[in-house]
């Protein structure tokens, strides 16, 4: 049966509105009706009480959650406890990510991640595959030990991901222009992170088909006055997207600014990097072997290197508004609308709007989740 979200704050592409209901039928968005069209009045009512509807809200970088991590347990139990971790905080898509790991551990992860698509876990849009072709100068908390140059062979495995999407992260400078153009033709998005390279090797791994950006200013080259670097590059190109963690962390608010001024609008768009303790009562966790535990939200390992984080993406929508002085339209579009785009989903995902999956977040005054919907499925 069909059921009418109405009385509620909708956030449309012409802005928000409150005279309309939005229809969904068959776990799309039918129609955004007024509130006394006869397709509205016979649905079946859900009242949203007054509180905000934004689209879902899509993650491309997830580690963990509800106390999994997918390197440790690289299965679809553990992807879906993850996605339904992370689904309290709004996150209705996500990539669940796995970080510079054996071939073995690759061919596991992407296995579990068909295996779970297939099955219809709710959430889970693909992959993300966060090195192991990678730079040992920026390997933040990866272990070096995993990091090599992908052969025809294994970029073949890196692909193999038929049902879903397939984001990778390597370094241009650590891999071979032809390797990153074999990625690509084979259907994977590559995004540039952990690299020391210089701009100029950025720009070449752009011309050979990188399309953005991982956790933009960690774990790269940053811009200087005479050596642009990474992030100098990331600045520039208009057609590139990076993902931000807006933690207050990893990156100082000012520098957010920056990049906001920088890019053009829809480039910028939110990630978590998100690790067990999220929607988890333990706060510590194993990585490589060491124990690792979050102390006042902030993930370190013993060296003292960030290791992820403990955001949740309602936090990171929340932080956007008030860290960075973005109007909340412009933050839930920076968690919704621009990934699906990055991610080549922007046909499906990302809008409150006809012929979209019903993927919504309902929100109270403080920006706190109240419901959410996953193909017009409630939780």
């Amino acid at each position: 049966m069909a059921i009418a979200l109405r009385n509620g704050k909708i956030l449309t592409d012409h802005g928000f509105r409150e005279d309309v209901a939005v229809l969904v039928e068959e776990g799309r968005i039918a129609a955004l009706l007024p509130l006394d069209d006869p397709r509205v009045v016979a649905a079946a009512p859900v009242d949203l009480q007054g509180h905000t509807l934004l689209p879902g809200y899509i993650d491309a970088q997830v580690n963990g959650g509800g106390g999994y991590l997918f390197n440790n347990t690289p299965d679809v139990h553990a992807l879906t406890e993850i996605a339904r971790a992370h689904r309290r905080f709004g996150t209705t898509g996500m990539l669940p990510t796995l970080i510079s790991d054996d071939a073995t551990v690759m061919q596991q992860a992407i296995a579990a991640t068909a295996e779970a698509i297939d099955a219809g876990v709710p959430g889970v849009l693909g992959i993300h595959l966060e090195g192991p072709y990678i730079a040992p100068a920026r390997k933040g908390t990866h272990d070096a030990s995993k990091f090599r140059v992908p052969d025809a062979a294994e970029v073949a495995m890196a692909a193999s991901l038929r049902n879903g999407v397939t984001l990778l992260t390597l370094a241009p400078e650590q891999v071979p222009a032809d390797t990153v153009r074999a990625l690509v033709a084979a259907g994977v998005i590559v995004a540039a992170g952990h690299t020391a390279g210089s701009y100029e090797q950025i720009r070449a791994g752009l011309a050979a088909g990188i399309t953005g950006f991982t956790h933009l200013y960690n774990a790269m080259s940053p811009l200087q006055g005479r050596e642009p670097g990474a992030v100098g590059a990331a600045l520039e190109d208009a057609d590139s997207w990076c993902g931000i963690i807006v933690d207050g962390v990893h990156v100082h608010p000012a520098s957010l600014r920056v990049a906001l001024a920088a890019k053009p609008r829809g480039k910028l768009f939110l990630v978590t990097d998100a690790m067990p303790p999220v929607g988890a009562d333990d706060p510590s966790y194993s990585l490589y072997g060491e124990v690792i535990t979050a102390v006042d939200g902030v993930v370190r390992n013993a060296a003292g290197a960030l290791a992820g984080s403990a955001l949740d993406m309602a936090t990171a929508v929340r932080n956007s508004v008030h860290l960075l002085g973005l109007p909340l339209e412009e933050a839930a579009r920076m968690a919704s609308t621009y990934p699906a785009q990055f991610l080549g989903l922007g046909d499906r995902y990302g809008h409150i709007a006809p012929g979209y999956q019903a993927d919504l977040v309902l929100v109270d005054a403080d920006l706190q989740v109240v419901a959410t919907w996953i193909g017009g499925s409630a939780d």
